[in-house]
């Protein structure tokens, strides 16, 4: 069994989502970066301070994070015993924020306590170019963690498909959809 689990990809590829599941499946603590990185309203904590919580709570024996902050990435990945990479496309990025806008539009996400759900032409332009840019440095970073410890899904239904089997509960993705 797996005690330390990395979830990396792209913005609206549901790296949070997936960590929560895994997190109530596996009785592993979810830590999600982005709640490290923002304050109420969405206000950036300092960058050296996000980067020394993060690499504080990966030294724990048990966790699950989400997201990528690529400053703490290869650390993380190193200690992960498994990493799950959402390799998905850009149209399937941008679907994921566009949905998450459309069911969340002003009301506070679960995983970021003090910050509504918002959409601007900022972040819809590095989601576009996600893959072009951000994505590489991913590669660049993985090429040298050992292939057994990553699992790379590059759409939804593949993901789901494993959820399951590696879960073994056939309604694992009831609490989603």
């Amino acid at each position: 069994m797996y005690n330390r689990i990395s979830i990396i990809g792209g913005s609206g590829s549901g790296k949070s989502t997936l960590a929560t599941l895994l997190s109530k499946e596996l009785q592993i603590p979810a830590i999600h970066l982005d709640s490290i990185n923002f304050n109420e309203n969405w206000t950036e904590i300092d960058k050296n301070e996000r980067d020394k919580i993060i690499s504080e709570k990966s030294k724990a024996d048990k966790w699950i994070i989400d997201g990528n902050y690529n400053k703490t990435l290869k650390e993380r990945l190193d200690k992960a015993d498994l990493i799950i990479w959402l390799d998905y496309s850009t149209f399937a990025l941008l679907k994921g924020i566009f949905k998450r806008y459309i069911n969340l539009h002003n009301k506070e996400r679960a995983e970021i306590p003090g910050c509504k759900e918002r959409l601007n032409f900022s972040f819809i332009k590095y989601v576009a170019t996600y893959n072009k840019t951000k994505r590489l440095k991913l590669i660049q970073i993985l090429k040298d963690i050992p292939k057994e410890k990553i699992l790379t899904f590059k759409n939804q239904k593949d993901l789901n498909k494993w959820l399951i089997d590696f879960t073994n509960n056939k309604n694992i993705l009831k609490s989603i959809n």
